[in-house]
């Protein structure tokens, strides 16, 4: 009976992995109630599950539903991050991939709260189509090698009726509970490698490199016994990836990495993750010989084509930058050196001006955004801009304040923060 195992898992007892598929499957079908889920949910919040456990619940919510076809014998190869600000690697990581020789079928989602989501990013582009059907997905693999969907209601069921509850139950932050949802619809994508980017700070979920840390070791032990090469990198969140927040921006800012520019960090991680992934799907024999294959497809033009085939491919008309609103240069009130930038306060005022979403159901306007114009430890004098706000009309003097507050200007030197924390595997 479900209340057999829920009283199992509340006295921190370990379920078999029968017991798992048997409680998934009752959920699915509508046998057990969403109370009994969300009873689940709070149980393994507060005991936590082993990795045997969690590979269980992984393999029940992959089951539940449809995977994704294999018309070719490229690699397939994906990345996940775990969200933050200014994060735009997806939109240049999967055409780089592709331009590589690899598969990359990307199941993404949508920004809620402060983190940007790859989907709302991509449907600024006009007529770009996040929604495919299973045929029309395949040829587009097939055709293009890359593409980036949302999940559809056959991919995991399970797990995207139990996120729902856990949306509304504080169990979002559950380490088996997050593995298992990402791992869930990565293995239904029928992956041959898979990357990680966890990322840490104050602008992430994990705000400890010791949480990232252990999320990065679940998601590698259970990705690896689920049959797929999991590997994981823990990248900086304490200040944005990049110069742009914002839906249309961080598309635009993107562009300008795939035409072999960009800002440097964006560029150093979108290559520091493609070449894990090519030396892991077979495609290099190490990440010397990937990085040089991978730069030289950046700067060629190479990625920038296949991105723009999979625009086309899903319905996009890619101009050559989308339409922003107005732009109003916010200014250094004194000189000194950048000494922090609160990426998640920067996140609220895009997503206040209407960039960003609070319920599920908010409408996203794609052209408001902010730009930074400097990193932690960058000097910065008097009158010179330090940030550009992205908003119809006359500014509201309310966000140029907040921008103010956001980056923080010290008269002592300030030391860059590094990009990549920890790289699998993790020593």
């Amino acid at each position: 009976m479900i209340t057999d195992l829920l009283a199992t898992k509340r006295d921190a007892a370990e379920l078999s992995g029968e017991e798992i598929r048997s409680l998934i499957e009752g959920f699915v079908r509508g046998d057990v109630a969403d109370y009994q889920m969300s009873a689940f949910a709070m149980a393994v919040r507060i005991n936590g599950m082993t990795d045997a456990e969690t590979s269980a619940l992984t393999a029940a919510m992959v089951d539940s539903g449809d995977c994704f076809d294999r018309l070719t014998d490229r690699p397939r190869l994906d990345k996940h991050s775990t969200g933050g600000v200014g994060d735009k690697i997806s939109l240049i990581l999967a055409p780089l991939l592709a331009a590589a020789g690899a598969e990359v079928p990307m199941i993404s989602g949508r920004g809620l709260g402060h983190t940007g989501g790859t989907l709302d990013k991509l449907e600024s582009i006009p007529g770009f189509q996040i929604d495919l059907s299973a045929a029309r997905r395949n040829e587009v693999l097939k055709q293009v090698g890359a593409c980036i969907v949302g999940a559809d209601a056959s991919i995991a069921p399970g797990d995207r009726r139990l996120y729902a509850l856990r949306d509304v139950t504080a169990t979002i932050d559950s380490i088996p509970l997050i593995t298992a949802s990402i791992l869930s619809k990565k293995l239904a994508a029928t992956l041959d490698a898979l990357l990680i980017d966890v990322k840490v700070g104050r602008g992430a979920f994990m705000t400890s490199v010791e949480q990232a840390e252990s999320l990065a070791r679940s998601l590698i032990r259970v990705g690896t016994d689920s049959g797929l090469p999991t590997a994981a990198i823990l990248s900086d969140m304490n200040q944005p990836l990049g110069r742009s927040i914002g839906n249309a921006n961080e598309v635009n800012e993107s562009l300008d990495v795939l035409d072999g520019g960009g800002p440097d960090e964006v560029r150093e991680l979108t290559l520091a993750s493609a070449e894990i992934l090519l030396v892991q799907g077979g495609l290099a024999t190490d990440v010397d010989q990937a990085r040089s294959v991978l730069t030289r497809l950046l700067d060629d033009g190479s990625a920038m084509e296949k991105f723009q085939q999979m625009v086309h491919a899903q319905g996009g008309r890619l101009p050559e930058r989308l339409a922003l609103a107005d732009a109003h240069v916010i200014t250094a009130p004194e000189s000194g050196t950048i000494a922090q930038i609160d990426a998640i306060e920067l996140a609220r005022i895009v997503a206040v001006m209407g960039g960003g979403r609070q319920k599920v159901d908010d409408v996203i306007d794609a052209t408001v955004g902010l730009d930074v114009h400097g990193r932690v430890g960058s000097r910065v004098e008097t009158g010179q801009p330090i940030a550009t706000l992205y908003q119809d009309g006359e500014p509201d003097v309310r966000y140029i304040q907040r921008v103010h507050e956001a980056i923080v200007i010290r008269q002592q030197q300030v030391e860059k923060r590094p990009l990549l924390i920890r790289r699998y595997p993790f020593e």
